[in-house]
């Protein structure tokens, strides 16, 4: 018997072929395509507006390979986190943000990572495999109805900082923003989606010349680059420079600042020769630099530094006319917090988060 087609992994042009070459007119597929990404419904038998014998026909030759949420936590600061059992019995994790003024989906990209970041949770864990279109549209759609649910507001951000590194699942998560941008998808506009990256070179000029406008971020923690190699060997294979004339080019082609990640560990980062690094890589580059509070992973070297460190390197940039923000984590009663996701709901709790923003904007800005 031969397996059954994953309809949502079809075009619409696909699917009007397939519906076509199964006796269908061509306009089912875009009543299909409706029901499945605008309405988000999972099941043929509620495609109410089809005929009956059409719904069976598609139950035997196609399946909607969904996954479901097998454990829901939730924060006291209001923190939403989703462990997602998808169709092969993998897990990944999503994370719903509330702030006063937004609500941000934070998704995976990825069954586990294909780097291996020190400080990352997510790192211990062996890619898997990249997830589907589908399966980061539906983290999305969750997320969205959670925020109807709990906080009856809209989904405003959605930012790629879950499991995975996004550029190296490429042509699922263009294929999942595209969906999340188009009219007949959530609309959503591009500006609101954040992607955040170790730093591949090569993925982010293409990135740049395909012109999606959604945000770029990427994870630096270190321009010192032996010491950003030890944090993230990552940096070995697509080194500081290559990375620097990338977000470069990046700039010219968008015009759209970059968003610089940076944790600061106690005696990791935290001198004034790592501040001296910092200022001197984004000299030369558009960007603001936000400074993320550390969220410790269980048994792991690193600390987060104190204050003084941190408020050092936010004195130090802001004279030298860089954009800064200080992030509070959102969710630690929950392990909901950045770089600590590692997809076992089982044993684990631990997630993303993204955090209050403190925004410090200089009024002479040189960047």
């Amino acid at each position: 018997m031969n397996a059954k087609t994953n309809i949502r992994a079809l075009s619409l042009e696909q699917l009007s072929s397939r519906l076509t070459a199964l006796g269908e007119p061509a306009f089912r597929a875009r009543q299909l395509h409706e029901w499945m990404w605008q309405k988000g419904v999972h099941d043929f038998g509620q495609m109410t507006n089809l005929p009956v014998a059409l719904r069976q026909k598609l139950s035997e030759h196609f399946d909607m390979q969904t996954g479901r949420i097998a454990r829901e936590q939730h924060s006291r600061d209001g923190t939403i986190k989703n462990a997602v059992a998808l169709h092969d019995g993998n897990v990944v994790e999503s994370v719903l943000i509330p702030t006063e003024t937004r609500i941000t989906a934070c998704v995976s990209s990825q069954v586990g990572c294909s780097l291996d970041c020190s400080f990352c949770a997510t790192a211990r864990l062996a890619r898997v495999r990249n997830l589907t279109a589908d399966e980061i549209y539906d983290q999305v759609t969750t997320i969205r109805q959670q925020a109807k649910t709990h906080f009856d507001r809209p989904l405003t951000h959605i930012v790629f900082m879950g499991m995975g590194e996004p550029l190296l699942n490429y042509p699922q998560v263009m294929s999942a923003i595209d969906r999340i941008t188009a009219a007949d998808g959530l609309a959503m506009a591009p500006w609101r989606i954040t992607l955040s990256t170790a730093g591949i070179p090569k993925m982010i000029r293409k990135l740049a010349d395909e012109q999606k406008r959604i945000r770029l971020a990427v994870s630096l923690h270190s321009a010192i680059p032996e010491k950003r190699t030890q944090l993230m060997s990552v940096n070995a294979a697509c080194p500081l420079p290559e990375l620097q004339s990338a977000l470069q080019y990046w700039y010219r082609q968008t015009g759209s600042k970059v968003t610089f990640e940076y944790v600061v560990w106690a005696g990791v980062n935290d001198t004034q020769e790592d501040i001296k690094a910092l200022l001197k890589f984004t000299a030369r580059i558009p960007s603001k630099v936000n400074l993320i509070e550390y969220n410790a992973i269980d048994g792991g070297p690193y600390q987060q530094a104190g204050v003084e460190a941190v408020e050092a390197y936010r004195n130090r940039l802001l004279d030298a006319g860089v954009a800064v923000s200080v992030r509070r984590s959102r969710g630690n009663d929950i392990d909901a917090a950045c770089g600590q996701l590692a997809g076992d709901y089982q044993d684990r709790q631990a997630e993303p988060s993204i955090s209050n923003d403190i925004m410090y904007i200089p009024n002479d800005r040189t960047h």
